[in-house]
């Protein structure tokens, strides 16, 4: 599993990105993805990246 940080988090939309070392380009997640309560910019989590369509989407985030 990949470790980062949420860099960006819009809780209207239900949507982030996540700033890692694994990967080059932020890697996208939605609130779909993560259970619990929304997520806050500076958080620290866990995750699998897979391919999307549109690049980069974390799958099965937890919060460290």
């Amino acid at each position: 599993m990949a470790k980062g940080n949420v860099d960006f988090f819009n809780d209207t939309g239900g949507y982030g990105f996540i700033s890692t070392d694994d990967a080059d380009d932020d890697v996208f997640f939605h609130m779909e993805d993560v259970g619990g309560p929304d997520l806050e910019e500076g958080t620290d989590i866990e995750f699998d990246i897979e391919q999307a369509p549109k690049g980069p989407r974390a799958t099965n985030v937890t919060r460290l």
